[in-house]
């Protein structure tokens, strides 16, 4: 890659390329639990576990893998919060040569029978709670096998629990040879047509992203010596790739929660020092408005890596203001494993923009009618990206894969401008995707559930600011004549058919919607406010 304008504000010590991967993601984990046996890698609640240990679990989850029948380039589901269960299930599938098939744990029946139809997964792994959902589509799916992990104890429901399928295989692997391009992980976003589609991710993809990310932030974070805070989830890419993949790469522990909750986040930040707090916006909202919270050392915490959502420049400065830590606002998506973007640490930062390139990572803005011509400095159009952290495809949808692979370039689909420093700024995005709390809500995916309930004519689906969300899900109704539904019970037909964070926190009801001579719905007209 020839020099650009952004690598000026490299380092003379950095690199502007990482080097080709021409290893797997197992074989990293065995290189790092070799070199640092006694180093504590992660810490959830009283338990610890060195990176020994986490070998040692990896080996015996990848035998009983082979031994119930995973094969080479079987997929199989994980569907658990950050604990350390989700890592040693991950790092087995790999081992064994399977391929990771991330599930949110918070999807509903009509989600769970797509995302595990599409992948073909035929294992899933599960927390305890989720059990009973799994088991009454699983005649609908190939799942033929269930392991459950169970917090509180061992909970004998079905199939396996989780640490009794450790001893189904003894501790001898079969030896699976991976290549880098081999697929890791199905990483599932939604498509343009509403459904959700997996994005192929290989291992040399991600640990390229590793090795990108490790060799932007050289000079900021310590191999070997920091405490990362992972409450973002693994589930989601942001989480296991910036979080529990780097972390290992880096030698470092993971303070591992499942879930935000902010009086146990603070607790946590007191007692357990950490240095490094990946997050999305709506964390650092809560932290910031919360009266006591430099009570709590959070100027323990020096790298806070802010991702998936739109970062307003007053939060960042109330943030660091109240911490002293610094806030480097990034961006990224799944489909490049996941990060492209980054405000250095060691440049100027410029709020408002998601910063500079990684190393070995290409990019430009391009017109938006076709897609093919650079825009001038600090016009707008869409930004597209090359390098070695782009993913393979989408699984089994070659049109789609073509649509945003074109000629090496991933098209983002995002709205973007670039200074003559090579800093961009995020427009507006070309997809409807609204980001609430960090999660992706697609519009059309809402308006599927909300055209079901018998009393809706018309809807369309927004996001709309939110201090804390970030942005929130708002529904504009259009009822069907002599019917009448209310608010109340909208929600509730969502929350029956849709996960949480997608349900519509603002309805709104209107006598008709705005359209286009031919019938098209306004949708942006009404995003801004205009009509």
């Amino acid at each position: 890659m020839t020099t650009k304008s952004w690598h000026a504000h490299y380092p003379e010590s950095f690199e502007t390329e990482v080097p080709a991967i021409d290893f797997s993601l197992p074989d990293m984990l065995r290189q790092i639990a070799s070199t640092y046996p006694a180093h504590p890698c992660i810490s959830f609640y009283q338990n610890r576990m060195t990176y020994r240990e986490l070998q040692e679990a990896v080996t015996l989850f990848s035998a009983s893998l082979q031994q119930t029948g995973t094969k080479k380039g079987d997929r199989v589901a994980i569907m658990l919060p950050n604990c350390p269960q989700y890592i040693i299930s991950y790092y087995g599938i790999l081992t064994v040569g399977g391929i990771v098939t991330q599930v949110n744990p918070m999807s509903v029946e009509r989600e769970l029978i797509h995302l595990l139809n599409d992948s073909g997964a035929g294992t899933i792994v599960v927390l305890d709670r989720f059990y009973p959902i799994i088991k009454s589509i699983q005649k609908e799916t190939k799942v033929n096998t269930i392991i459950v992990v169970s917090f509180q104890s061992e909970n004998a429901l079905s199939d396996y629990n989780f640490n009794e399928f450790l001893k189904v295989g003894g501790e001898g692997v079969s030896h699976i040879s991976i290549e880098p391009e081999d697929v890791a992980v199905l990483q599932y976003t939604g498509g343009t047509t509403g459904v959700s589609k997996g994005v192929m991710l290989t291992h040399s993809n991600i640990l390229s992203n590793v090795m990108q990310s490790q060799s932007f932030f050289k000079d900021s974070i310590q191999t070997g010596e920091e405490r990362s805070l992972s409450v973002i989830p693994f589930f989601h890419v942001f989480g296991m790739n910036s979080c529990m993949n780097f972390s290992i790469y880096s030698a470092n522990e993971m303070i591992l929660l499942p879930r935000f909750e902010l009086s146990e986040v603070l607790t946590t930040i007191k007692k357990e020092k950490p240095t490094l707090f990946p997050g999305v916006p709506t964390m650092y909202v809560a932290i910031t408005n919360h009266p006591d919270a430099e009570e709590y050392g959070i100027d323990s915490i020096k790298i806070c890596n802010s991702g998936s959502a739109p970062m307003p420049v007053e939060l960042l400065n109330q943030f660091e203001k109240k911490t002293g830590a610094k806030i480097l606002e990034g961006y990224g998506l799944s489909e490049a494993s996941p990060t492209t973007h980054c405000n250095p640490a060691f440049a100027e930062r410029k709020p408002g923009t998601v910063g500079i390139g990684l190393p070995s990572t290409d990019y430009k803005v391009v017109d938006l009618a076709t897609g093919m011509k650079e825009v001038s400095t600090g016009d707008i159009g869409e930004l597209i990206i090359k390098g070695p952290q782009v993913m393979k495809g989408y699984w089994n949808l070659p049109e789609e894969t073509s649509n945003a692979l074109r000629d090496g370039w991933l098209y983002t689909g995002d709205i973007a401008r670039m200074d003559d420093e090579g800093y961009v700024s995020i427009v507006d995005r070309k997809k409807d995707m609204i980001i609430a709390s960090g999660y992706n809500v697609y519009p059309r995916e809402v308006e599927e559930v909300i055209y079901e309930h018998p009393s809706v004519q018309e809807a369309v689906v927004i996001g709309v600011p939110d201090s804390y969300r970030g942005e929130t899900v708002k529904a504009i109704i259009v009822q069907k004549a002599g019917e009448k539904v209310t608010e109340q019970e909208l929600v509730r037909f969502c929350h029956g058919n849709m996960s949480s964070f997608k349900v519509p926190r603002i309805i709104e009801f209107r006598d008709e919607l705005p359209k286009t001579s031919v019938g098209k719905i306004l949708r942006r007209a009404l995003r801004e406010n205009v009509i």
